[in-house]
């Protein structure tokens, strides 16, 4: 499966809520995810865990791009996973927690992220299928990109994993 992605920082959680009522997008719900990073050849390899939902596998991936980028992803069984992986042996390379309120406008998901020792952050991902190809997907990121420009902070190239990771080798705090 394929989505094209975008990722930023967010300067402001409430007026990211309020452009999302404006765009009509529709909430879905709140999650509380903890993601458990693998390191593994040939992309990354995560384990979702989401409350009330069962644990899936999440194989992807994408360039190292601040702007919209186009990502590759399989989503797997905890068994396929570890059919796959041989999950036993993998050593666990970060862990990262978050409080995801998720929206949906088009095909394109809405997150606005608070994750556990980084900040806030607003996600899109614009599923590409027959109804909605790239550059339709890239279109419609485009289009909210537009729309929360007044809120958005630094485009991020990477993954909630990466940041935290170059955190704990800088010793920054966020």
């Amino acid at each position: 499966m394929q989505n094209v992605e975008f990722k930023a920082e967010l300067r402001d959680l409430i007026a990211a809520r309020a452009t999302c009522e404006a765009l009509r997008a529709s909430f879905i719900c709140t999650l509380h995810q903890t993601d458990t990073y693998y390191r593994i050849a040939g992309g990354k390899l995560k384990k979702r865990e989401t409350e009330g939902e069962e644990t899936e596998f999440i194989q992807y991936e994408r360039p190292a791009l601040a702007s919209p980028k186009l990502s590759d992803f399989t989503i797997m069984s905890e068994a396929q996973a570890a059919a796959r992986f041989g999950l036993d042996s993998l050593p666990v390379w970060t862990v990262v927690r978050k409080h995801r309120e998720l929206y949906l406008h088009g095909h394109t998901r809405i997150h606005l992220d608070q994750v556990q020792g980084l900040g806030t952050f607003l996600e899109f991902e614009s599923l590409v299928s027959a109804a909605n190809p790239v550059e339709s997907a890239r279109g419609a990121v485009a289009v909210l990109r537009e729309a929360f420009a007044p809120i958005l902070g630094e485009a991020i190239d990477c993954g909630y994993a990466d940041l935290l990771t170059l955190d704990a080798q800088d010793g920054r705090a966020r």
